[in-house]
C-alpha cells in the first residue's frame, strides 16, 4: 500500500486550521495560563524518563484538536503502519524505509520482498560486536604488532554526520580509542587529521554504500597514499587489509582498494544515508564506546519506535512535535526552529538534524508529482546553551522573526557537579519563562524606580528594554544523557520528519537536489583538469577563468 496522495490544503481540518489561526494569531500565552492553572498538566506528556512540556506554544485545546484531526484526514495512521511494515514509500527510488529495522528485537519479523531481514541484521550487529571488542582489548593489532590507539572514520554526509554526532554525545563512555572524522573532500582537512595520527597504531573506517562517493574515495585513497608512503613507516599494499576496514554494498570496488573482504561490513538500500548510523556506519561509535553501549542506543531508539508506532496521536511525542512545527511553518509563517541542548555533550545535535530534516522535507513536488502551493520543510539551527545565550538569543527575544524553539535538558549531570548543574538548569528554565512572560513596560519602570534613573533617561531607555513574550518553546527534560536516552531522542526527531512528510504530501526519503550537485561538479572537475571550460552562464565562466589563471 502506498502512502496516500492527499493535499493536506484541501482537508476539512487545514480550512479550519485557517480560521482558527485569525484567532490565536494575536493570543496571549500567558494570559491562558492565567486563566488555566492545569494548562501545564494538560499540553505534556511523559514517557520512560522523558518529560515533554509543550504547553508553553500557542494553542489550546481547538487547536490540537484540529491538527489531531489533519493527521488523521491525511491518513497517518495508515502511513505509518506503512513506513514500519518494509513497504516501499520511497516511491521515487523503489525502496522501503527501514532504518527502524536496525535497532528492532531479534524476535521480531520484517519483510522486504517477502524475507525476513532481521537474522541478517543480527548477523552484520554481531560481527560489529566481534571486530570492535577485538580492536578495544588489544587482541586486533597493526602491521607492525601494536595495538590500536586511533580510528578514523572516512565517509560524508549520514556516514560522517551520524557517528561524528553520538561519539561526541557520548564522550563521558568513550574508552581509550581516539576517533576522528575525516569528510570534507578539502586536502587541508583530511591533512590536518593526518598530523595527529601514527600509521602503525591507526585503523580506518571507509563508510561508503556504493564506494564511489567522491570526497569519500579522495579522502581515502589520500590516506592510503600516506600510510603506505616511506616518510611515514614500512607499510606494503599487503598491510592495507590489516588497517582498513569498510562499510559497504560494493564488494569488487572494496576489495580493488586492499581491503580484506573480510573486514567488509554489508548495509541495505533500504536504509537511506541520513538514518545509517544505526546500521554498520555506527561502527565508528562501536569502537569509541563499545558495542553493549551502541546495543543501548538502538534500544532507546527502538523503544521511541514502539511509542510512535502504539500511541495514540494526543500522547505521541513525535505526532504532537510535527503537527505543533506544521502549525507554526504552515500558519503563522515561521520559516526557522532552534533547538538548544543544554550539554554541551549534544553540540553536534543541530548539524546532524540539519541533514535529517532539511535533506528529506526540502521539497516541493508533492506526492502526486504537482508542485505544492504551501511552505514544507523548516530550517534547523542551533547551539548548545548557555553559549547560545550570549550569541543569538537576542534575535529570538526581540527580533522580528517567529522562531519556535526547542530546549533540550538533562536533569543529573554526568560528572556529578551539581552547583555547575544548578546554574546550567537555571538558565535552561529562565529563557523559556522569559521567551513565554517577556517583560512590560511596568516591570521596566518599576526597575528604573528602584535603580534611580532619572526621567529622561528612562524614557528614552524604556521601549528598548520591553520584551514582547509569546515566544513559543517545547521543552524537553530527560532524566540523564545516556546512550539509551541519546536513542530515543535522535528517533524521536526522525519519527517527526516522517510525520511531517505525510502532512506535507512530499516524499522525505529521496534527495534529488543532492545528486544534482554532485553531477555538475564532476563535469567542472573534467573542465578543470582539462583547463577547457565548456558552456556555462557568463558567472560561472568567469569564475573558472580566475581559478585556472592561479594554477
Amino acid at each position: 500500500m502506498a502512502l496516500a496522495t492527499v493535499n493536506p490544503t484541501s482537508t476539512e481540518a487545514w480550512k479550519k486550521l485557517n480560521q482558527h489561526y485569525t484567532q490565536m494569531a494575536t493570543v496571549s500565552m500567558k494570559e491562558m495560563f492565567a486563566n488555566d492553572t492545569t494548562r501545564a498538566e494538560k499540553f505534556s506528556i511523559q514517557w520512560k524518563d522523558f518529560l515533554i512540556d509543550y504547553s508553553k506554544n500557542c494553542i489550546n485545546q481547538e487547536t490540537f484538536s484540529l491538527l489531531q484531526n489533519l493527521a488523521k484526514e491525511v491518513n497517518l495512521k495508515e502511513a505509518i503502519t506503512s513506513y514500519f511494515d518494509g513497504e516501499i514509500i520511497n516511491k521515487t527510488e523503489n525502496r522501503a524505509v527501514l532504518h527502524t529495522a536496525l535497532r528492532a528485537p531479534e524476535s521480531a519479523t520484517v519483510l522486504v520482498d517477502g524475507k525476513n531481514v532481521i537474522p541478517e541484521i543480527y548477523e552484520v550487529k554481531n560481527k560489529m560486536k566481534n571486530f570492535s571488542n577485538e580492536v578495544i582489548s588489544g587482541i586486533r593489532k597493526g602491521y607492525t604488532g601494536k595495538p590500536f590507539t586511533d580510528v578514523v572514520n572516512i565517509g560524508i554526509g549520514g556516514s560522517d554526520l551520524g557517528p561524528a554526532m553520538v561519539v561526541e554525545a557520548l564522550q563521558f563512555y568513550k574508552n581509550h580509542l581516539n576517533v576522528h572524522f575525516v569528510s570534507n573532500v578539502d586536502g587541508d582537512h583530511v591533512n590536518e587529521i593526518i598530523k595527529k595520527i601514527n600509521p602503525e597504531t591507526t585503523l580506518f573506517v571507509i563508510a561508503s554504500k556504493t564506494f564511489t562517493t567522491q570526497e569519500t574515495l579522495s579522502n581515502a585513497e589520500t590516506i592510503r597514499e600516506w600510510f603506505l608512503s616511506r616518510e611515514f613507516g614500512t607499510a606494503t599494499q599487503n598491510d592495507v587489509a590489516k588497517h582498513f576496514v569498510a562499510v559497504s554494498t560494493n564488494i569488487q570496488k572494496v576489495t580493488d582498494f586492499g581491503i580484506n573482504p573480510d573486514n567488509i561490513f554489508p548495509m541495505w538500500d533500504w536504509v537511506g544515508g541520513r538514518f545509517s548510523l544505526w546500521s554498520a556506519v555506527g561502527l565508528s561509535i562501536c569502537l569509541a564506546v563499545g558495542f553493549e553501549n551502541f546495543d543501548d542506543l538502538l534500544k532507546g531508539a527502538n523503544d521511541m519506535d514502539d511509542h510512535f508506532k502504539t500511541e495514540s496521536f494526543d500522547k505521541n511525542i513525535p505526532v504532537v512535535l510535527a503537527l505543533l512545527s506544521i502549525w507554526y511553518n504552515n500558519f503563522f509563517g515561521a520559516e526557522s526552529e532552534a533547538l538548544i541542548p543544554y550539554t554541551q555533550y549534544l553540540q553536534k545535535l543541530a548539524p546532524y538534524l540539519q541533514q535529517g530534516i532539511m535533506e528529506s522535507n526540502g521539497k516541493s513536488i508533492g506526492r502526486d508529482g504537482n508542485p505544492v502551493n504551501y511552505q514544507t520543510g523548516t530550517i534547523i539551527w542551533g547551539e548548545p546553551g548557555t553559549n547560545s545565550q550570549h550569541a543569538f538569543f537576542q534575535l529570538i527575544h526581540q527580533g522580528t522573526k517567529l522562531i519556535p524553539t526547542d530546549f533540550i535538558g538533562f536533569a543529573k549531570p554526568l560528572y556529578g557537579n551539581q552547583d555547575h548543574h544548578d546554574k546550567l538548569m537555571s538558565n535552561f528554565f529562565a529563557q523559556t519563562e522569559a521567551l513565554l512572560n517577556g517583560k512590560t513596560e511596568a516591570q521596566v519602570q518599576a526597575e528604573f524606580d528602584k535603580q534611580n534613573v532619572s526621567a529622561e533617561k528612562a524614557a528614552f531607555l524604556l521601549p528598548f528594554k520591553v520584551f514582547a513574550g509569546n515566544k513559543p518553546t517545547n521543552t524537553f527534560l530527560i532524566q540523564k544523557l545516556t546512550p539509551k536516552s541519546l536513542g530515543s531522542l535522535v528517533a524521536l526527531y526522525e519519527h517527526k520528519i516522517f510525520v511531517q512528510g505525510v502532512i506535507w504530501n512530499i516524499f522525505s526519503y529521496d534527495q534529488w537536489g543532492v545528486e544534482l550537485g554532485k553531477q555538475l561538479a564532476n563535469s567542472i572537475l573534467d573542465e578543470i583538469n582539462s583547463k577547457k571550460i565548456n558552456s556555462h552562464d557568463s558567472s560561472t565562466i568567469k569564475l573558472l577563468e580566475y581559478y585556472l589563471s592561479t594554477k
